[in-house]
């Protein structure tokens, strides 16, 4: 199968951490950076660098405005009303235990419930379920549906007004499966319930209109988006951060400190608290400027068609089993035979094929389909037909080493 018309063919040669003779389908663990990225951060730790927020000289003020422009940047990415919806953290991580210790704490008590499903990753799980116990609250969990979606006729007959949250992948991170989010929202909102969408794996791939998805959080990782590590997003309507409170004390998050009583910035500075990750900012917004330049339409119509041709290739080897949807976005976890996955992945990698091997942080999915771990390729827009024949050839050595 052929990339589509649209697409250039030499997008690859933009990361200078791909050299001709590699081939990492490991994207959704990380992608690489794009050379505006890599430029980006060291103007930001060179020649631009300066605190934000504080200083008065020329420099400060400079990069305040390039800090504060990102924020913007990335309310037009996600289509948000306003930038002050938009909250910087450390990483999406980060992000779900901000909701959780913040708008948890508040709206969350004694046998109150939270919805989440089989395929979410530990991320999205473990925040809920301390929660859970500080409050005496309950975790429901929807199973998946024959081909890995979230059964989201389950929730709609299992949700009840003792629901607080439901929390989801937008997509899997496992299974590439596409949640209809549209549909979620308006299930937990029946039940007077908020959504939250964990969009690591969407955010690169699908364009995201918060306001029109109608949830009520939304979260990514800036290193999953060809960004840098270290810098995440929380996204959530100005009405819901006005009132949700504080989770972390410190510089910047402040109105007045005294020794009787401090005051709390508006939203979103009372949640950044302290020093931010200043360079991380300034090059996600580089990240987003170069995969807007693109337009995720192309990026998602080259990932699938690369996807495709695996998903086929795959298909014609009888001791491959390949696991979620048809039509999955950009990732592809797969066994051969009963090879355990981490000797797959060795033997790829004696051959320049980089994968994930493992439970992906996401051992009940890992429990719920049976088995310990699975091999994952994962696409970017670096991908080529090259990572698809290298991938195969690798399997084809895997079964002849293990008969």
């Amino acid at each position: 199968m052929n990339a589509p018309a649209n697409i250039k063919t030499n997008y690859r040669a933009d990361f200078p951490g791909i050299p001709a003779d590699w081939h990492y389908l490991d994207t959704a663990a990380t992608a690489q950076k794009a050379k505006p990225v890599l430029d980006a951060i060291a103007r930001a730790y060179g020649p631009d660098y300066a605190t934000v927020h504080r200083g008065v000289y020329a420099r400060s003020a400079n990069m305040t405005l390039a800090y504060e422009a990102a924020r913007k940047r990335v309310a037009g990415f996600l289509h948000a009303a306003s930038e002050n919806e938009i909250v910087f953290t450390s990483g999406a991580t980060d992000s779900i235990n901000l909701v959780a210790e913040s708008w948890g704490n508040a709206n969350v008590g004694a046998d109150d419930r939270i919805m989440l499903s089989q395929l979410e990753h530990h991320s999205n799980i473990v925040p809920w379920q301390m929660l859970a116990e500080r409050k005496g609250a309950h975790i429901d969990v929807a199973p998946l549906t024959d081909d890995g979606q979230i059964d989201l006729d389950w929730i709609e007959e299992n949700i009840t007004g003792r629901h607080k949250l439901v929390a989801l992948a937008h997509v899997s991170n496992v299974l590439g499966s596409l949640i209809d989010a549209k549909r979620a929202a308006a299930i937990a909102h029946k039940v007077g319930a908020k959504l939250l969408l964990d969009g690591c794996q969407a955010a690169p791939r699908v364009p995201v209109d918060v306001q029109d998805l109608g949830c009520d959080f939304y979260v990514f990782s800036g290193h999953k988006i060809y960004g840098p590590t270290g810098i995440g997003v929380l996204w959530a309507p100005y009405a819901i951060l006005d009132v949700m409170p504080p989770w972390k004390g410190g510089g910047s998050m402040i109105d007045r400190v005294s020794f009787e009583g401090t005051t709390y910035a508006p939203a979103p500075g009372r949640f950044e608290a302290g020093t931010p990750h200043i360079a991380g900012v300034v090059a996600l917004d580089a990240a987003i400027q170069y995969v807007e330049s693109i337009g995720l339409d192309v990026i998602s119509d080259h990932e699938n068609a690369t996807l495709a041709k695996a998903r086929e290739a795959l298909a014609q080897i009888n001791s491959v089993r390949v696991f979620g949807p048809d039509k999955s976005m950009g990732i592809l976890s797969f066994a051969v035979g009963d090879v355990h996955p981490h000797d797959v992945a060795t033997i790829l990698d004696e051959g320049g094929v980089a994968i994930r091997a493992g439970h992906h942080c996401a051992q009940p999915l890992m429990d719920y389909l049976g088995v310990p771990a699975t091999a994952r390729a994962s696409f970017g827009i670096y991908s080529d037909d090259s990572d698809v024949d290298a991938l195969v050839q690798g399997i084809e050595r895997v079964r002849k080493i293990f008969g």
